[in-house]
């Protein structure tokens, strides 16, 4: 059993962690909080854009849902009138400067996430100085900002924080690293304007949010069909994200017999990962498929979700910006 796979096991299922964990952690929580005050009083500066900033994240290691509810948030906001863009800090890519995508980047240079977001037809920034990468859409013609996994990024400024949650998983152990899933304490939650619930009941003073997908798509052509069309089928199931049995579980709940196969969060592929010498059909998350693209074969499939939530939770967020715009929404169409 790998490291990872020792502290998740630890985290969600109770199993006994490493020694060194509890005195990593309380370490951690010391850096945490005195990060937040230096920024709280001042000593640290955060940079503010003449915009309005939504920053989506989360409070665990791992993925919650966060690209989903990013992507729609970019939708419903452009149905207002906005121009969202995207900052992202292009995890597992090489490329470190500030960058604006163009129309087909390069996992491997800017990252997975940011490839998908990009491929909606949303503007992406990417860079480790987020305030300055987010101005290269303010220059492109965004009018608001939403951070993708943003939450502990305190140098960029937010007018709207949102925090996803799995709700399957939830907060596991209710521990900081590494001796829990905890970027922040759970006190951080009572200062989110919104707290998301993917899947799962959601609690007190949450949003419920579907993962809903119901077409695959071949990566060879970029034909359609029902995902029900492999009903009682076996097919390998090919995720590299921070939660893979949430991938699973969706498949299987459609009718589909699931051979899973998991890979690291941000893993890429080579061909050989993907080979399983049956010719069964293979599906595959949107995060995992844009890696893939230089040896795809017939028989494999991406599998699109959207994320669905009640139309209250929109018109909170639309009042929200509106609230916090500094520029007319129309004024840059």
């Amino acid at each position: 059993m790998s490291l990872a796979d020792t502290l998740q096991a630890g985290w969600y299922e109770g199993k006994p962690l490493p020694w060194w964990c509890r005195p990593l952690s309380k370490l951690y929580a010391a850096v945490v909080a005195v990060r937040r005050m230096l920024y709280r009083r001042g000593w640290l500066r955060a940079v503010r854009l003449p915009c309005p900033v939504i920053v989506v994240g989360n409070l665990t290691a791992g993925g919650t849902g966060k690209t989903p509810l990013t992507l729609a948030l970019a939708d419903a906001l452009r149905e207002r009138g906005y121009r969202p863009g995207v900052v992202s800090r292009g995890y597992g890519g090489s490329h470190h400067d500030r960058m604006l995508l163009g129309e087909s980047p390069d996992p491997v240079e800017v990252g997975d996430e940011p490839c998908v977001i990009r491929a909606s037809g949303v503007p992406v920034a990417i860079g480790q100085d987020r305030p300055a990468a987010a101005q290269l859409l303010l220059d492109a013609g965004c009018n608001v900002v939403i951070a993708d996994d943003g939450l502990q990024h305190y140098r960029l400024a937010r007018d709207i924080e949102i925090c996803v949650i799995d709700g399957a998983r939830r907060f596991g152990n209710s521990r900081l690293l590494p001796a829990g899933p905890l970027r922040e304490p759970l006190s951080r939650l009572q200062q989110m304007d919104f707290r998301i619930c993917n899947g799962g009941h959601a609690e007190a003073g949450e949003v419920p949010m579907r993962l809903k997908g119901g077409s695959v798509r071949a990566l060879s052509d970029g034909r359609e069909q029902p995902i029900a069309s492999f009903a009682g089928q076996r097919v390998h199931a090919v995720a590299a994200i921070g939660n893979p049995q949430r991938f699973f579980a969706s498949l299987a709940e459609q009718g589909l017999e699931v051979i899973p196969h998991p890979f690291p969060d941000h893993h890429f592929f080579m061909q050989a990962d993907l080979t399983f010498g049956d010719g069964l059909p293979v599906l595959m998350t949107e995060k995992d498929a844009v890696k893939c693209w230089a040896f795809v074969q017939p028989h494999w499939w991406s599998v699109p979700v959207k994320a669905e939530l009640r139309a209250s939770f929109y018109e909170d967020l639309y009042a929200r910006v509106a609230s916090r715009v500094r520029v007319s929404p129309m004024a840059l169409l």
